[in-house]
């Protein structure tokens, strides 16, 4: 029975075609491998005998994957990413780690401060490892419920059914522009100065608690044009580069306003403060490595001021 269902393909196979996919040729996805181009050529020509179908074709001289390539490097990306969680977790098991808390971020991918965080934690905690989930940025609270990750750092107080939020540090939204950008230098900014900018947005969704819902629509004002960058990352690249203006959390964008890089002001006179938690589900108890490692990042935070802008 076990004969008649052993996938076809091997690992290499798979890899293969994830390769070929982000090099967009044989030769890249070669040097991404640490094969030959010829030996890839050959490995492409085995999985296809072995599956009996084509995975390539030729277009003007380019190679094009089929639908039944598309199809199983899904699945490959897939269970690539499994294997080597998995192998991930069993190596962390001969340094005593026991328990490996997959973690995201909300809307940011910025682990500028996790370094100095991992320190702490292995000292105090070494049966604990954590995992960095990046895509879990766009959905980190549903991926929590659905079990995708095991903690969540979200700005707000997270209010769905089922998941607890561990307070862990005070900021604020600001807007960030380049260094020689007419509104640089000035100590805070309102609504009415964007409307003549362009304005780069992670997403179109209006946020309770955040810019669109606390500046733009109380002075029924809005930016000339949005632009929406799903990253943080690239905004704040063009923003560098004087593509726009936008409005990010002041922790994330620290290091860069620092380097001198963007420059910063804050949003209103008063300032649009954020509370950032660590947000995990309450089935998972008390003493679940996720919850203790809500606390040890609360604990951090608390001894440590500004530990989220460091670097």
């Amino acid at each position: 029975m076990y004969a008649t269902l052993r996938p076809r393909l091997e690992v290499r196979h798979l890899r293969m075609l994830v390769a070929i996919d982000e090099a967009g040729s044989v030769a890249d996805a070669a040097d991404l491998l640490g094969v030959s181009a010829s030996a890839l050529t050959h490995r492409i020509r085995e999985a296809e005998r072995r599956l009996g179908v084509a995975l390539y074709s030729r277009v003007k001289g380019r190679l094009r994957p089929t639908p039944a390539s598309d199809v199983l490097r899904q699945s490959a990306e897939r269970l690539l990413t499994d294997l080597d969680r998995s192998e991930a977790v069993a190596r962390a098991y001969v340094g005593g780690v026991e328990h490996v808390v997959r973690l995201g971020i909300g809307f940011y991918t910025a682990y500028h401060w996790l370094p100095r965080f991992l320190k702490r934690l292995r000292a105090q905690a070494p049966d604990l490892d954590v995992e960095i989930v990046a895509g879990a940025a766009r959905r980190p609270l549903d991926m929590l419920g659905e079990g995708g990750i095991d903690l969540a750092i979200v700005g707000g107080e997270p209010t769905q059914a089922g998941i607890t939020g561990i307070r862990l540090f005070n900021d604020e939204l600001v807007a960030v522009m380049a260094p020689d950008h007419r509104l640089a230098g000035r100590a805070h900014v309102v609504a009415e100065d964007f409307v003549d900018e362009d304005y780069l947005s992670y997403s179109r969704t209006v946020m309770p608690g955040h810019e669109h819902d606390r500046l733009f629509r109380p002075a029924d004002v809005h930016p000339r044009r949005y632009i929406t960058v799903e990253l943080p990352e690239a905004i704040v690249e063009l923003v560098a580069a004087g593509f726009g203006i936008s409005v990010l959390a002041g922790w994330a964008v620290a290091p860069q306003v620092r380097w001198g890089a963007i420059a910063s002001s804050k949003l209103t006179e008063d300032g649009l403060d954020i509370v950032w938690y660590a947000a995990v589900r309450e089935t998972d108890g008390a003493n679940s490595p996720g919850h203790r490692l809500a606390k040890a990042l609360a604990a951090w935070c608390k001894e440590t001021p500004g530990a989220f802008a460091l670097r």
